[in-house]
């Protein structure tokens, strides 16, 4: 694997966090009512990540709490990450 390559994929991997920890929070903000939208809380995770260059995967909800994954891809080459946003463990 050349340098670029590598460097490609650590920036997809990146990107694909970036994606997914917001993804999580427009869930969680729009299932806790923090924020309103004209869309349910999976399709706000949705909006974000297509919105960060990457396709959300899976979106789970429960309670107030959100749980994404999604996928980057760049010349061929795929990340996937997870992320989970909600109000903090008592």
């Amino acid at each position: 694997m050349s340098g670029t390559a590598l460097a490609a994929g650590v920036v997809t991997a990146q990107r694909a966090a970036g994606a997914a920890d917001a993804a999580a929070l427009a869930a969680a903000d729009v299932a806790s009512g923090a924020i309103r939208a004209e869309v349910d809380a999976c399709a706000s995770a949705a909006l974000v990540a297509r919105a960060a260059g990457s396709e959300l995967g899976v979106c789970d909800l429960d309670g107030l709490t959100a749980t994404v994954e999604v996928r980057s891809a760049y010349s061929g080459l795929v990340a996937v990450a997870r992320a989970r946003a909600g109000p903090p463990n008592r």
